[in-house]
């Protein structure tokens, strides 16, 4: 048996998208599976639609309806007429160095008399503090220009008055109840901003005050801009979809100086770069620099006119990021050690063990902890809070991640008497904190995600697009999915659900025998389809077997034939109901029979079993199945593994468990 990794949420799809995909497909020239795709998005309308899929420069906004642009463009001019000393002051981000190195390029093409400051992650921490705007008046300062910051700098740019220093905030991170007394801020979320689009990065809102300094949108910089975008994760609609196009056009035909050193240094073919391409190749080597050493670096890389000066910042930056996964490795090594122990610990009680993972370590780098979390999130799926110690003072600064229906912000204010700053979203948060109150924040949270959560939210969840037939996967529909590309946040890759669709064929293939390949469909109708890491499945499919699929389409091309193909995310088949569903008692019989051998050779297993506890294979292998999914055994080198400390959970919250349950009874009440 396979059962689904995750659990599977179809999008919703209301009667009348119908008729609207038919439109656009006729009135487009669009494939059916693309204009549903469209109406699913909220493209319902010829208009919208077509501006979506073929927008250009025209479609972004004019920068004046930021409230605050007027007065920061009319400070800036001023500093310019009167050879006043401006410093630009950004974040040690990727949005924030892509912020600050496009004011670079503005300023220095204005001819601004002006320089640049990031503070240090480590020595500093975020945003503007005082002895930085000391420094700045010692340097004869008279302007600050913000990037991705500034919008929470309230006592701090009242200092920076005291001093004799204005400043220009541009930021568009969440405003605080009190905005500080700059001459002007420019932030499309602050409330009385009427501006249409709310969703730009800290380096939207810089190409806003480009666009209005250099009266004209200047896209010869869309490459950084769509990199600060594509990095702090934000939504690829309206203004930002036109700008990401842009730059990833440039980076294809005509990349920048340091965009070709770090694609030199880094094997990244720009020719064909995607946004996932600088999601996973460019920015963790951009955000290395602030987590690692220090965001100049990456600064240098993005500004430098010279190849020599650039290829040898891109080495460093790359050099660097290898380090980070270095130590993101041993961070996760040591926490996955410590959370074993707190779940044998638990074991030994007779207790569950904490609901939300919490773990700190004094040697711990806190500009990976964010890092750390995301991965303990992804094998564990439960809420995660990692934090690094101070071992002089005993204090701690956290980051947490957290799963869908926990919402981390909400917790941590249920828990602010705990903490000295927190902050953040339903997703992921930062906080600071003492070491004596871990154990309390421990149990707090976990007790909070018992309340809140449901046992079917501790499943993963796919959310699946559309559901489509065989019909549907064709060179020309899978050639025109490109349209709809840049694929990110707000707009993501479509994944396609296949529902009983025939196994022809089933093998694996690929080094090791890793990869599972498919062929799907019956007769001369038929969709190859790829498993990365899905090859041990290729001896469990039956022939002739009816799948589920999940996955995304794509065209795959070798020796001169190009072919559809389903890379496949997760799969599903049901086996023939059992005759006999077995009993709790005897799951947990055969579950202790597994534990108290730890090891047992997977080929013939559930026969063996069957043999002594008196059960059917196929009901054996149901619970080997159910036992598997709740990671109460796992698969190592041909053989399955007890769990050392499985988490504790209920047989039906197995979606395994469930299906054959329900078609059981089903099957017995029909008789």
């Amino acid at each position: 048996m396979i059962h689904r990794k995750t659990r599977w949420a179809l999008a919703e799809w209301e009667e009348s998208g119908e008729g609207a995909a038919r439109q656009l497909s006729k009135g487009l020239s669009l494939p059916p599976l693309v204009a549903r795709l469209l109406v699913q998005r909220g493209y319902r309308d010829e208009e919208s639609a077509y501006t979506f899929l073929y927008g250009d420069e025209s479609g972004l906004h004019d920068p004046y309806l930021l409230s605050g642009m007027k007065e920061a463009v009319e400070r800036i001019r001023h500093a310019s007429e009167n050879g006043e000393k401006i410093r630009i002051y950004g974040d040690y981000d990727a949005d924030g160095v892509s912020s600050t190195s496009l004011l670079i390029h503005v300023f220095r093409t204005m001819g601004l008399n002006f320089d640049y400051y990031i503070p240090h992650r480590a020595l500093e921490g975020y945003g503007l503090n005082k002895n930085a705007i000391a420094l700045a008046a010692n340097d004869g300062v008279k302007l600050i220009v913000t990037v991705d910051t500034g919008i929470s700098a309230y006592e701090e740019i009242e200092y920076a008055s005291s001093l004799g220093i204005d400043v220009v905030v541009t930021d568009h991170h969440e405003p605080p109840e009190r905005l500080p007394q700059a001459c002007a801020v420019v932030n499309p979320k602050q409330e009385h901003c009427s501006y249409p689009f709310k969703g730009l990065a800290g380096v939207g809102v810089a190409f806003k005050l480009a666009t209005a300094l250099m009266e004209r949108p200047p896209l010869e910089w869309a490459d950084i801009v769509s990199l600060g975008t594509i990095a702090d994760l934000m939504p690829l609609v309206d203004e930002n979809r036109i700008l990401v196009r842009y730059g990833l056009k440039r980076m294809r035909k005509e990349p920048g100086t340091g965009f070709r050193a770090l694609a030199e240094a880094t094997g990244i073919e720009l020719e064909t770069i995607v946004s996932t391409g600088i999601a996973f190749g460019m920015a963790p080597r951009i955000n290395a620099a602030g987590r690692l050493d220090h965001a100049k670096r990456a600064v240098e890389l993005l500004t430098t006119p010279v190849y020599d000066e650039a290829i040898l910042s891109a080495i460093q930056l790359d050099t660097l990021n290898k380090e980070r996964q270095r130590i993101v490795e041993s961070i996760v090594k040591e926490a996955e050690e410590q959370w074993l122990t707190k779940r044998l610990a638990a074991e030994e009680q007779g207790i569950d063990p904490p609901s939300v993972i919490v773990l700190s370590g004094e040697s711990w780098n806190v500009g990976v902890i964010g890092i750390v979390a995301s991965k303990l999130l992804e094998r564990h799926y439960r809420p995660v809070v990692i934090l690094g110690i101070d071992a002089d003072s005993g204090m701690c600064k956290g980051s947490a991640r957290s799963i869908e229906g926990f919402d981390l912000h909400a917790a941590l204010t249920k828990c602010e008497d705990l903490m000295d700053h927190y902050g953040g979203h339903q997703a992921a948060a930062g906080m600071s904190l003492h070491r004596d109150k871990l154990e309390q924040l421990e149990q707090r949270m976990s007790e909070l995600a018992k309340q809140w959560l449901t046992p079917e939210d501790w499943i993963p969840k796919t959310l699946v697009h559309l559901e489509c037939g065989l019909e549907d996967a064709t060179l020309d529909t899978i050639s025109q999915l490109a349209l709809l590309e840049p694929f990110g946040i707000g707009n993501p890759s479509p994944r396609i659900m296949f529902r009983d669709i025939q196994l022809a064929d089933r093998r694996a293939i690929g080094k090791e025998s890793k990869h599972l390949k498919l062929a799907l469909g019956g007769g001369r109708k038929l969709l190859d389809a790829i498993g990365f890491g899905m090859g041990e499945m290729a001896s469990a499919i039956p022939s002739g077997s009816r799948l589920e699929l999940v996955g995304e389409l794509s065209i795959n091309e070798w020796n001169n034939q190009r072919k559809p193909q389903l890379q496949v995310h997760d799969l599903h088949y049901m086996p023939a109901p059992l005759a006999s569903f077995p009993s709790r008692e005897q799951f947990g019989q055969v579950y202790q029979w597994l534990r108290k051998v730890g090891r047992a050779p997977e080929q013939g297993l559930a026969m063996r079993i069957a043999g002594q506890v008196g059960l059917t294979v196929e009901a054996v292998q149901l619970m080997l199945d159910v036992f598997e999914e709740l990671r109460f055994i796992g698969r190592h080198d041909g053989a399955y593994v007890a769990a050392a400390a499985p988490e504790k959970r209920e047989l039906a919250s197995s979606e395994r468990y469930r299906a054959a349950k329900e078609q059981h009874d089903r099957l017995h009440d029909l008789a």
